[in-house]
């Protein structure tokens, strides 16, 4: 059997003397691995980098078994991921949470093409923050971990919501935090799509984030802790503060 598809390169590793197991998320096949013979090959190793965009053909005898891919490569993003730190941080950061997130062999259209305009936006150091973290508000939404940030959960009001509840991930007002306010997370404007936002904004949304990545997704996937490469973009991002 086999299918084609294009898709974003996650991994790729050396197989025995000249072959490479990748890991490509692709838009109709999901998180899928195979084979690709020659891999390392100085014809075919350089288009196998994290980050780069691949038209690929799987085939194998039964749909259970790993199979072999034949790649071609659509675009690079090699030169936009090493063109500073915050973007090969980014890139990094992305490729590892798709990697450890996603179920394999399960297609997940939406964030698929999220993944991929946030993938094109590399480089672009200005706006890839924020664009980031929305890519991170979509990949909760789209596993089922989807804050809800439309009303408070103690008053029912719409304004005046500063709060995050760490365990509803339900916003909170400053009228309804009472003593608990101190407990909970921030939710600053570009949580809830506000338009652009100032660098400090985007670190506090990232903390309040990565608490649902941490403590609500990774365990319920069976995984802990998060891929490091999360905290070395936020570590690499918020020392421009």
């Amino acid at each position: 059997m086999d299918w084609r598809d294009h898709g974003i390169l996650l991994t790729s590793r050396r197989h025995g003397e000249t072959a490479a197991i990748i890991e490509v998320f692709t838009e109709t096949h999901g998180r899928h691995a195979g084979i690709v013979r020659g891999g390392t090959s100085r014809k075919i190793a350089p288009n196998l980098q994290p980050g780069a965009q691949l038209d690929v053909l799987w085939r194998a005898r039964l749909e259970e078994h790993l199979g072999t891919f034949q790649v071609e490569p659509m675009r690079s993003r090699a030169a936009a991921a090493f063109s500073g730190r915050l973007a090969l941080a980014g890139l990094n950061a992305v490729v590892a949470l798709l990697s450890f997130c996603l179920p394999e062999r399960e297609p997940h259209p939406s964030i698929y093409k999220q993944t991929e305009q946030l993938m094109d936006l590399l480089g672009q150091d200005e706006v890839w923050p924020l664009a980031y973290l929305r890519w991170e508000l979509a990949l909760l939404e789209e596993l089922g971990f989807g804050l809800d940030l439309s009303a408070c959960a103690v008053t029912g009001v719409r304004e005046g919501l500063i709060y995050v509840s760490p365990k509803t991930g339900r916003a909170v007002s400053a009228a309804g935090a009472g003593e608990w306010a101190d407990k909970l997370l921030p939710l600053p404007p570009c949580l809830r799509g506000e338009g652009a936002a100032p660098d400090a904004e985007i670190a506090q949304a990232l903390r309040t984030t990565g608490h649902f990545l941490e403590n609500h997704l990774a365990p319920a996937l069976g995984h802990t802790p998060l891929p490091d490469a999360r905290a070395r973009f936020v570590a690499q991002f918020t020392r421009r503060l």
